[in-house]
């Protein structure tokens, strides 16, 4: 109901702005919140749900994509407790659910019980939104079978954004460094194909990179969990615009000429801006 209204108020203003001569503002065409590494349960991932209600409330939002590692406690029934306590009302809120896979939560099953709560068909999916396509992929299991899949889902999409989202960073300088098998086999899939922006975690901070052939990189693995150390990163990386160690979450807007994304902090604070272009822009 609330997203009607949002429309119809839309349409509403940019009427009255057409009749007056001047040009409205852009509409969001789909909003996103990414969250990474927040399976701990327990009292911090509740207060990380506690803040993304009361954030999505005044930010009206279509889906939460988890960028991995929902779980740390290897116990389905406690991942699924922690979930419902914690993100129990994304989807009376009409907030739409997409998961991936960490390392953590291969751990039990292959990651199988999470599939029903998270929305997720399988290990790697692909997700549309409105002119956003997600490519959710397993990067536990970097092989040739998903490689291939991967490449034909995005050959054959054609969405104005694809959105590449998977747990291990092609490019983070932490405790951790790019995984040599999503850098070898994917990244120039990424490329070739126009992905736009590739969301990740692991690493327990944030960490933004300046675009590398026209994909732009960001990690964020500060839902809950204890922080990592941010370090320098080599030369051959794309350039580090941003780092920071603070719990919080991704909030993503994508309209027809950009995507502007923020990070956002426990208090709602918005700490971080960028803006993507969507290929020829």
């Amino acid at each position: 109901m609330r997203r009607l209204s949002f429309v119809l108020l839309a349409a509403a203003v940019a009427f009255a702005l057409a009749q007056s001569g001047r040009s409205a503002e852009p509409q969001p065409s789909v909003a996103l919140l990414a969250i990474g590494d927040f399976g701990v349960a327990g009292s911090r991932e509740r207060n990380l749900g506690v803040a993304m209600r009361r954030f999505e409330a005044q930010n009206d939002t279509d889906a939460l994509v988890t960028l991995g590692d929902n779980d740390y406690t290897e116990s389905p029934a406690a991942f699924r407790a922690a979930w419902g306590q914690s993100f129990g009302w994304l989807r009376p809120a009409g907030v739409a659910v997409a998961g991936s896979l960490g390392n953590h939560d291969v751990r039990v099953q292959r990651g199988r019980y999470q599939f029903a709560t998270l929305s997720m068909p399988g290990p790697y999916y692909r997700r549309k939104f409105g002119d956003v396509e997600l490519f959710v992929l397993d990067s536990n299991n970097v092989n040739a079978a998903q490689t291939s899949w991967l490449e034909r889902a995005l050959a054959s999409s054609n969405a104005l954004w694809k959105v590449a989202v998977l747990h291990h960073p092609a490019f983070t300088c932490g405790s951790y460094r790019s995984h040599p098998n999503v850098v070898r086999r994917w990244v120039p899939l990424f490329e070739r194909y126009d992905v736009r922006l590739a969301l990740s975690g692991h690493d327990h901070n944030y960490q933004r990179f300046v675009p590398r052939r026209g994909v732009t990189y960001v990690v964020h693995g500060g839902g809950a969990g204890a922080f990592y150390p941010v370090t320098g990163c080599p030369k051959s990386y794309p350039r580090r615009v941003r780092a920071r160690r603070e719990h919080g979450w991704l909030y993503l807007v994508f309209t027809d000429d950009r995507m502007v994304g923020w990070t956002v902090n426990m208090s709602g604070r918005r700490t971080d801006r960028f803006t993507v272009l969507p290929e020829n822009r």
